[in-house]
């Protein structure tokens, strides 16, 4: 493209170093290139980044974003660590799987997220962290929306967080959610290289079923080959996400049959206690079940250790997005909530 405008070559070099080298995302900030080229940048390309319509911050180093794309309302989280920043990025706007225990799937889909709109937001929480001398680290699909349910576009938004022609992020460092969609199991082992999780919260057919109905679908034993051939494919461990709901999925029955499912896998489990939200009967175990349940995976050789969700307080915790400000954080999710008057469904 600036070859064509009678640029030499260098200029686009220059432009990648901008954008992704120092990941600056402003025009005018990209001074060693001539004034004449930044206004033409300026002009014949988009440019704009979506609104930020409220950012939330948790007391814990959790930041959630709300974000105003062309169609909807979406939600990004920046999770601060010691040594690492995280930036949990949303691939649709609501979602059609409806797990049970998450508000994204009361909304319903609305439309999936283009690649530019998922890099977006890394862009966006790349101008928020910098000024603290933070950059983002790590990139985890697990916002709103199922991602290989959008896979065209997510793998696109991968392989661009990866390159290493790109942002270059570590592989080991972008990790993949899904709630267990067989057949792009198996494509994402072809087409990216990244890390693999897999939301699971329940290794019988009726437990996960009832939890999350994509198991109709695809039940345990079809999920479970379509690890087994991304393992093979891949060699990569895979994560299993198990969200601990009181009196449902965190008795030592449910233990065995995660261990019974986990044979054969090279995977470690995170143990995630349910984060409470409007609208749900669900509560969160008490710590003595949450011990025995993780002892008992441990005593097999199972690493399962218990993540606690950062951002609880400002709705910003694992299940909760549900493209919410600070007024509606104690209210049950409405579809109405990701929709701006004047935006259409797709």
């Amino acid at each position: 493209m600036l070859t064509k405008w009678g640029q030499p070559k260098f200029r686009a070099q220059q432009l990648i170093d901008w954008l992704y080298g120092k990941r600056t995302f402003a025009v005018g900030s990209m001074t060693n290139l001539p004034q004449a080229l930044r206004t033409k940048l300026e002009s014949e390309l988009k440019w704009d980044l979506p609104e930020t319509v409220s950012r939330l911050d948790s007391a814990d180093g959790a930041s959630k974003l709300l974000l105003k794309s062309e169609r909807g309302l979406i939600e990004s989280v920046i999770l601060r660590y010691e040594g690492r920043t995280s930036l949990c990025v949303s691939s649709q706007v609501g979602c059609r799987l409806a797990c049970s225990f998450c508000q994204t799937g009361r909304l319903g889909f609305v439309r999936h997220l283009t690649t530019a709109e998922i890099l977006a937001q890394f862009a966006i929480a790349e101008q928020i962290v910098q000024p603290e001398g933070r950059r983002i680290s790590h990139v985890v699909f697990m916002g709103m929306g199922e991602p290989l349910d959008n896979y065209d576009h997510v793998v696109a938004a991968v392989n661009r967080l990866t390159g290493k022609d790109a942002f270059g992020l570590s592989v080991r460092n972008v990790t993949v959610s899904t709630s267990g969609l067989a057949p792009q199991i198996r494509s994402l082992a072809r087409d990216v290289q990244a890390a693999l999780a897999i939301s699971l919260h329940g290794a019988r057919d009726d437990l996960r079923t009832e939890l999350m109905p994509i198991n109709r679908r695809y039940p345990l034993a079809e999920l479970k080959s379509a690890l087994l051939d991304y393992q093979q494919m891949t060699g990569d461990k895979i994560t299993i996400e198990y969200i601990l709901i009181k009196d449902k999925n965190c008795g030592i029955r449910e233990a065995k049959e995660l261990v019974k499912f986990l044979h054969g896998l090279r995977a470690k489990v995170n143990l995630i206690p349910f984060n409470a939200h409007p609208g749900l009967p669900y509560q969160r175990p008490d710590d003595q079940t949450i011990r025995d349940f993780q002892l008992y995976l441990a005593e097999r050789s199972i690493p399962a250790p218990v993540r606690y969700s950062k951002g609880l307080e400002v709705s910003a915790a694992c299940g909760q997005l549900a493209a919410k400000n600070l007024e509606t954080l104690s209210a049950a999710p409405k579809r109405q909530d990701v929709l701006n008057r004047g935006f259409t469904q797709a």
